[in-house]
């Protein structure tokens, strides 16, 4: 049996070994951009709670505003049964009752 030789692949070295926090720059350098990040982050999590209680604030003003249109409308149609009240556009055209209400031209 021979011994088999050994060349520079055979050297063993620490290169893959060093941890990254047993180097001071690289670890302080990992905090600087977390830091970062985390400050970014809060500037948009307040961005967003800002914009969150604008978008409240319109829904309110549109269900206000929209209850005092059905107000209005309750007011004048009091007299009409609301199971009847239909809106219907005014250039709508008239229905035909029946059957054959349904018709295609071509």
């Amino acid at each position: 049996m021979t011994v088999p030789s050994r060349g520079v692949r055979d050297i063993r070295t620490l290169s893959g070994r060093v941890d990254q926090v047993a180097l001071p720059y690289r670890a302080y350098m990992r905090i600087s951009c977390l830091e970062m990040e985390r400050f970014r982050r809060e500037q948009e999590k307040t961005s967003s709670t800002r914009r969150i209680c604008i978008l409240d604030g319109r829904i309110q003003e549109i269900e206000a505003e929209k209850d005092n249109l059905l107000r209005g409308l309750g007011d004048r149609g009091a007299s009409r049964p609301s199971s009847q009240q239909r809106i219907i556009p005014p250039n709508a055209p008239p229905r035909s009752v029946g059957t054959n209400s349904f018709k295609l031209k071509y």
